[in-house]
C-alpha cells in the first residue's frame, strides 16, 4: 500500500495518545512471585484437576463440542454440571456460559426491557456495564456503595412503570471492598426491586449469598477460585429457561468441549473441601491489609483478598510495577479506563500458595520502592 492510509493513521494516533498518557497496554508473561493472580485457592496446578481432564478425554475422546448447546454441542456432562453447581450455591438452577463476560452480557441484555430501570454501582465491572448498555432499560449509576443515594433514587415517583433492578459485585474487582447484600435485599423488598449480584471474586472464597425471592440472579466465574473456565448464571429454573431462549451469548456461541465440564467439576469438588485454604487466604489478607495500613499505604476500603495499592498517577504506578518486578514480584498495574482517572493502582490479589514470609518480603520491597520514589521527588 503506497502513501499513508487514513485508517492506519487513526490507529497510530490512538496508540500514540495512549503511550503519551501512560495508558498503553501490552501483553507480558508474568514472572516472579505471583501477586496479581485470581487463583485464590491455589488450585490451578492441582493434580486432581489434571487427572479429571485426562480421564474425561480418555472416556469421551472429543476435543471439540462441534456446535452450540442448542445444536450439536450439548452433552450430559454440561447438564450434570449445571445441576451440581446450582446445588453448590443453593439455587434452583444454573446455566453455564463460556466466560464471565458472556454471562453478564447475556443476562443483562436479555432480561431488561425499555420500561425497566436498572441501578448500577459506579464501580461495577466492564461486563456488567456493557450488558446494561446493550439493554434498552433506563440506567441510574449510583456512587460506589452509597446505599443512602440508592435509597433516595428508588423513592423517586418519576421512575418508569416497569421493573426495577439493582446490580452490584459481591467483592469489587478493582477495590476489594464488598457490597452490603443484606441491605440491598432489604431495599429490594421495600421497593419491589430485583437484585443481581456478580460473585466472580467471592465464588469458592465466601459462603454463597442467602437466596430470597428478590435475589433474581447471581453470576459466578469459574476461572478464579475454581481454577477452571467459564461462568454460571444461577437463579430460578424459569430464569435459566428464559436465558436459553433469549441470551444471545448463550445461543450463538460454540459450546466448550465436554472435557471442560469435568475440569469445572473437579474445581468445584476441591473448593467444597477447601476450608483450610479459605482460612489461610483470610489470614493472609488480614495480615497484608493491616501491615499496609500501618505503613501508610492507601488501600481504600479493601476487605478481601483483593488489596489495591492506590498510587494516583499512571507514571508512578508503572514505575512501582517495574521496580517490584525487578525485585521478583509479579504485580498488575491498573490504569484508566479500568479505574477512575487519578486512582491508578497496583492490584494485589492474594492466593493460598503464598506464605506470611512471602507477604513480608513483598512489603519490604514495596517500602524500598517507596523510599526510592521519595528520593526521586
Amino acid at each position: 500500500m503506497s502513501g499513508r492510509c487514513p485508517m492506519l493513521n487513526r490507529l497510530d494516533d490512538d496508540l500514540r495518545a495512549l503511550q503519551a498518557a501512560d495508558q498503553l497496554r501490552d501483553l507480558t508473561i508474568p514472572a516472579g512471585m505471583q501477586l496479581g493472580s485470581n487463583d485464590y485457592l491455589g488450585l490451578s496446578t492441582h493434580p486432581e484437576i489434571k487427572a479429571a481432564i485426562r480421564g474425561a478425554l480418555d472416556e469421551d475422546g472429543r476435543v471439540c463440542s462441534t456446535g452450540s448447546r442448542l445444536l450439536s454441542g450439548n452433552h450430559e456432562r454440561w447438564e450434570q454440571l449445571e445441576a451440581e453447581f446450582a446445588n453448590f450455591v443453593g439455587a434452583e438452577a444454573a446455566l453455564y456460559f463460556p466466560s464471565g463476560y458472556a454471562a453478564n452480557i447475556g443476562l443483562l441484555s436479555s432480561i431488561l426491557q425499555p420500561e425497566d430501570t436498572i441501578f448500577s454501582d459506579a464501580a461495577n465491572h466492564a461486563s456488567l456495564i456493557d450488558g446494561i448498555r446493550l439493554s434498552p432499560a433506563r440506567r441510574v449509576i449510583f456512587p460506589h456503595l452509597d446505599i443512602d443515594y440508592l435509597h433516595r433514587a428508588l423513592q423517586q415517583q418519576k421512575l418508569p412503570a416497569g421493573e426495577k433492578f439493582i446490580v452490584v459485585e459481591s467483592i469489587f474487582s478493582m477495590d476489594g471492598d464488598r457490597a452490603s447484600v443484606d441491605e440491598l435485599l432489604a431495599l429490594c423488598e421495600r421497593y419491589g426491586a430485583w437484585l443481581i449480584v456478580d460473585e466472580a471474586h467471592s465464588t469458592g472464597v465466601d459462603k454463597p449469598i442467602r437466596r430470597t425471592d428478590r435475589l433474581l440472579a447471581t453470576v459466578h466465574t469459574c476461572g478464579k477460585a475454581l481454577a477452571s473456565m467459564g461462568a454460571f448464571v444461577a437463579g430460578s429454573s424459569r430464569l435459566c429457561d428464559f436465558l436459553i431462549n433469549h441470551a444471545r451469548t448463550f445461543i450463538f456461541t460454540t459450546a466448550l468441549p465436554p472435557y471442560c465440564a469435568a475440569h469445572v467439576h473437579a474445581g468445584i469438588a476441591l473448593a467444597r473441601e477447601a476450608d483450610g485454604r479459605r482460612k489461610h487466604l483470610l489470614e493472609l489478607s488480614v495480615h497484608m491489609r493491616k501491615r499496609m495500613k500501618m505503613l501508610g499505604f492507601d488501600i481504600g476500603r479493601s476487605d478481601s483478598q483483593i488489596v489495591p495499592l492506590v498510587l494516583g498517577s499512571n507514571e508512578t504506578t508503572l514505575r512501582f510495577a517495574k521496580a517490584l518486578s525487578s525485585s521478583g514480584f509479579a504485580v498488575s498495574a491498573i490504569r484508566p479506563p479500568s479505574v477512575p482517572v487519578g486512582t491508578a493502582r497496583l492490584r494485589l490479589s492474594l492466593n493460598t500458595n503464598l506464605s506470611f514470609t512471602d507477604i513480608d518480603s513483598f512489603l519490604d520491597a514495596l517500602i524500598e520502592t517507596r523510599d526510592t520514589e521519595l528520593v526521586r521527588e
